[in-house]
């Protein structure tokens, strides 16, 4: 079979949509580290859509660790099939705005070029929370994480996104051209104040001199919506006979996206705002609502669900009593923690994401969330927790959700079979945790992970023994027994 290309673009079916501009035309003007399905399906789709009013915003994609999606999308001159699935079917899209890939590990130097050149305007991340090498309860960086260390001995060699920027940020000023913008789309609450957090303190311990530069980078907060399951073999199946070419890696995501975007970019941004964009003077309330309302009860889901025996979060809400936890938890425990939010309906809000959460044709693997959980309970769970403890008001299913991670987390299922847990702290999870049987003694050894849980919630007697009174259910009673005593 012909494989997808822009020679091939004319052989699209016209029930297909391709790009409206020459794709030949576009030059690069963001560098995006993190080129993974998440930026494919959001942030370079919302991009396609406005390249015919300027195609110098063309993207080149970094893959800071494997070499996998350069390879798949550089044969297709960095096309690539998006499919939005729904339970009506799916609608197919070619996206053609990356149109450069490069892989830092093989060719560090060729990225840090990219970087550099002038043309390049943005530098936007999709990098995962791990990937801001910070301390997760804090925010600050971590100063004794093993890729800080390397960049900071071996600046032309870097491993970690913030070594290449700050990298990148010296060239520039040693050529006289100004600092590229950086743009975050990680769950972080504060994302852009969070990066340059990091990126200022590296570039304080390589050279202070660098620490008053990064100081001047633009750095605006966002928040990114949208559900993006990783792709499978079927997917590609279905996608070439649908297309009658090959894609090697197309996107598969829901109709629902959103994004929200402080808009302070010196050198300039496409027009997002033409695809759906929101932009706003403070991005914080909107961040905030989706981290704990979307991402809180995804996270609770995942580790439930998974120890369930869910598959993917369909299957999960499938679950008796699924629904009614989590829809108790966003209305009572989570909705009342939030600020004014000016124009939104909270009710209507929380009604949609259950139905996303439903969707039956996007097999988003609960294995696939419940992934780092270490980096993204403070944001999803423990923040809520804290202003909930604040208040003196109760949370319960919050405190279940945590508990469900740390059940996860020691890598054994309720059968006794291994569990892949990908994690950057599994090893140290599971050395905290090893030969502990008891609901007490797990909890009080994970405790000690004051990076995860901080000084306050790790030493908090309240919240312990809601934790073990969690955890005990699930010990004794297994999830779904758990999840099944929430129906009504």
């Amino acid at each position: 079979m012909t494989r997808l290309s822009r020679q091939a673009l004319d052989r699209l079916p016209n029930a297909v949509k391709g790009p409206n501009y020459d794709p030949a035309r576009v030059t690069v003007g963001i560098v995006h580290l993190g080129i993974g399905a998440f930026h494919r399906a959001h942030q370079a789709a919302f991009t396609d859509a406005v390249l015919a009013d300027d195609p110098s915003w063309g993207i080149c994609g970094v893959s800071l660790r494997s070499p996998d999606t350069r390879d798949a999308l550089q044969p297709q001159d960095g096309l690539y099939t998006l499919a939005v699935v729904d339970g009506e079917g799916s609608q197919l899209q070619v996206i053609g705005s990356v149109v450069e890939l490069l892989c830092a590990p093989e060719d560090p130097e060729a990225v840090l070029s990219r970087m550099a050149d002038p043309a390049t305007r943005i530098v936007s991340l999709t990098i995962t929370e791990k990937g801001y090498c910070h301390n997760p309860a804090t925010g600050a960086l971590d100063e004794n994480h093993p890729d800080i260390v390397h960049d900071l001995a071996n600046p032309r060699q870097a491993r970690s996104a913030i070594g290449f920027i700050v990298e990148a940020l010296a060239r520039r000023a040693a050529s006289g051209v100004e600092p590229f913008t950086l743009l975050t789309c990680d769950n972080l609450p504060s994302n852009g104040h969070v990066l340059k957090r990091v990126v200022t303190r590296f570039a304080e311990l390589r050279d202070p001199a660098l620490a008053a530069l990064a100081g001047t980078v633009a750095s605006p907060s966002t928040m990114v919506d949208r559900i993006v399951p990783a792709t499978t073999d079927a997917d590609r199946s279905r996608i070439a006979v649908a297309l009658g070419l090959e894609d090697a890696w197309p996107v598969m995501t829901e109709p629902f996206r959103q994004w929200v975007i402080e808009d302070n970019f010196p050198l300039g941004r496409p027009a997002w705002e033409k695809a759906g964009a929101l932009f706003a003077d403070d991005v914080s309330v909107f961040e905030m609502m989706k981290l704990r309302l979307l991402n809180g009860s995804h996270s609770t889901l995942a580790y439930l669900g998974y120890l369930a025996g869910a598959e993917t979060v369909a299957e999960a809400m499938a679950l008796p009593g699924m629904e009614a936890l989590i829809e108790g938890l966003m209305r009572e425990e989570v909705t009342p923690t939030l600020p004014p939010l000016p124009g939104i309906d909270l009710a209507a809000y929380r009604a949609e994401l259950l139905d996303r959460f439903r969707n039956p044709a996007l097999r988003h693997r609960t294995w696939q969330i419940a992934m780092d959980g270490s980096q993204k309970l403070p944001q999803r769970l423990l923040g809520t927790i804290r202003d909930r403890m604040k208040a003196g008001a109760g949370y319960d299913r919050l405190a279940l959700g945590v508990a469900a991670w740390m059940r996860y987390a020691r890598g054994l299922d309720e059968a006794g079979r291994a569990i892949d847990v990908r994690d950057p702290h599994a090893a140290r999870i599971t050395g905290l945790a090893q030969g502990i049987g008891e609901p007490d003694g797990i909890v009080a050894a994970l405790l000690t992970m004051t990076d995860v849980f901080g000084p306050d919630l790790s030493t908090s007697e309240p919240f312990r023994l809601a934790l073990v009174k969690a955890l005990t259910r699930l010990l004794e009673d297994g999830a779904a027994a758990t999840v099944r005593s929430y129906a009504p």
